[in-house]
C-alpha cells in the first residue's frame, strides 16, 4: 500500500473505532478534551491528537492507529494495517467504563507501578524533556535521580514522587509535552527534593518548579524543595505541619506569582504563624520558577554563555507576617485563605 494510501486510512479510522472494537471502553471522568482515557480490565489507553494518536501510561506504547493494533494485537504491521482497514465507517458507540467493576481488576498498587518504571537516563526521552524543554541543570536532575524521586513516563512525560515522611510513595506528578496530571489511585502529599532534616522548606505547586527553585539557589544543603501538586488535602497541610514544627524551622512560601500562588501562600504564612516557624513569600518574577529558569537560560545564551545571577533580583523575595489567625487544617471551618498578610 501506497503511503498516501496509509495515510488516508489513518484519517478514515480514529483511535477509538480500534479500542471500542477490541472492548475498551471510555473513562468519562477521567478524560480531558485533550487526553481521552479508555479502559479494558487493567489496561488503559490514552488517546490524544484528536484521536490520531495514544499512548499506554503502563509501559512505553505509543504511535498511530496501525501501532496500536499492533501493541494491543501482537500482530505484525501488515496484519494490523487490515485489521484498520476493515474498521473503515465504523462509529464508535462509546461505551462508558463501569466503575462498579474494578473490583475485578488485577492493577498494580501505586508502589508497584512505580517500581515498575525506569529511572530517567542521561539522553532518555523524560531526561530530554527536562533538560532541554524545562532546562533543568544536570546537577539537579541527578540529585533528583538519586533520591529516586523521578521516573520515566510515557510518551516522554516524567513521574514525580509525591511521598509521607516514612519515604512511601503515595502517587506521583505526570507532566510532559501532551500530558499533565496525577498518578490515578494515588494520593498528593509532598514531593520532596533535598536532605530530609534540612530546616529550610521551599513549598512550589509543582515538582518542575520545585527542582527549577532549586537550580536557582544552587541546590542549597540547608533547604528541603517540596511541591504539593497544586493541591492542599489533610495529607498535605500535616506533612508540611510537621516540617514547620522543628525548632529552628523557616517555611518559605515559593509559590506562583498570580492570584492562586498567592491564595496558597497566605495558607503557608497561616501555617507558619500557627507552628511558631519562620514565614516568607519567596517570589518568582514571572508566572512560576521554571517560567524564571527559563527566561535565565534563553538570556544567557544571547550574551554568549556568560554567567548570570543564580537567583532572581532581590525585589521578588518579600518576607511576610500574616496577620489573621492561625489556619484550620482542610476540611474545617475557618482558616485565613489567602489574605491576611503584611509586609514584616
Amino acid at each position: 500500500m501506497e503511503k498516501a494510501d496509509l495515510e488516508e486510512l489513518k484519517e478514515k479510522v480514529p483511535c477509538a473505532a480500534v479500542l471500542e472494537h477490541l472492548g475498551f471502553a471510555f473513562d468519562r471522568k477521567e478524560s480531558t478534551r485533550k487526553a481521552m482515557k479508555y479502559r479494558r480490565a487493567a489496561a488503559i489507553i490514552i488517546v490524544i491528537h484528536d484521536g490520531k494518536g495514544w499512548f499506554d501510561p503502563l509501559s512505553d506504547g505509543k504511535g498511530d492507529v496501525f501501532r496500536l493494533v499492533e501493541h494491543l494485537e501482537g500482530v505484525p504491521f501488515v496484519e494490523a494495517m487490515n485489521e484498520v482497514a476493515c474498521l473503515v465507517g465504523f462509529v464508535p458507540a462509546e461505551n462508558v467504563w463501569d466503575r462498579e467493576t474494578r473490583d475485578r481488576e488485577t492493577d498494580l498498587s501505586v508502589p508497584e507501578r512505580w517500581q515498575a518504571r525506569r529511572k530517567p537516563w542521561r539522553g532518555s526521552a523524560t531526561w530530554r524533556y527536562l533538560s532541554d524543554t524545562r532546562r533543568l541543570p544536570e546537577p539537579v536532575l541527578r540529585a533528583a535521580i538519586a533520591a529516586d524521586i523521578l521516573r520515566e513516563g510515557p510518551h516522554g512525560s516524567m513521574w514525580a514522587a509525591h511521598g509521607d515522611a516514612d519515604g512511601a510513595i503515595t502517587g506521583w506528578e505526570e507532566r510532559g509535552p501532551d500530558w499533565r496530571g496525577f498518578a490515578t489511585g494515588g494520593g498528593k502529599v509532598l514531593f520532596r527534593l533535598g536532605r530530609p532534616g534540612a530546616l529550610r522548606f521551599c513549598v512550589t505547586e509543582a515538582a518542575i518548579d520545585a527542582m527549577s527553585l532549586a537550580a536557582f539557589e544552587g541546590l542549597r544543603p540547608d533547604t528541603l524543595y517540596l511541591s504539593t501538586g497544586g493541591g492542599w488535602s489533610l495529607a498535605t497541610y500535616a506533612a508540611i505541619r510537621a516540617l514547620a514544627v522543628r525548632p529552628g524551622g523557616q517555611l518559605i512560601a515559593a509559590t506562583d506569582n498570580n492570584k492562586q500562588g498567592d491564595v496558597y501562600a497566605g495558607r503557608l504564612l497561616a501555617l507558619a504563624e500557627e507552628a511558631g516557624c519562620f514565614g516568607e513569600r519567596l517570589r518568582p518574577m514571572a508566572d512560576d520558577w521554571n517560567a524564571d529558569l527559563k527566561a535565565k537560560e534563553e538570556a544567557r545564551g544571547k550574551e554568549g554563555g556568560k554567567p548570570t545571577a543564580a537567583c532572581p533580583p532581590a525585589a521578588s523575595r518579600v518576607k511576610l507576617r500574616p496577620a489573621a489567625p492561625a489556619l484550620d487544617p482542610p476540611g474545617r471551618r475557618g482558616g485565613c485563605g489567602g489574605g491576611g498578610v503584611r509586609k514584616g
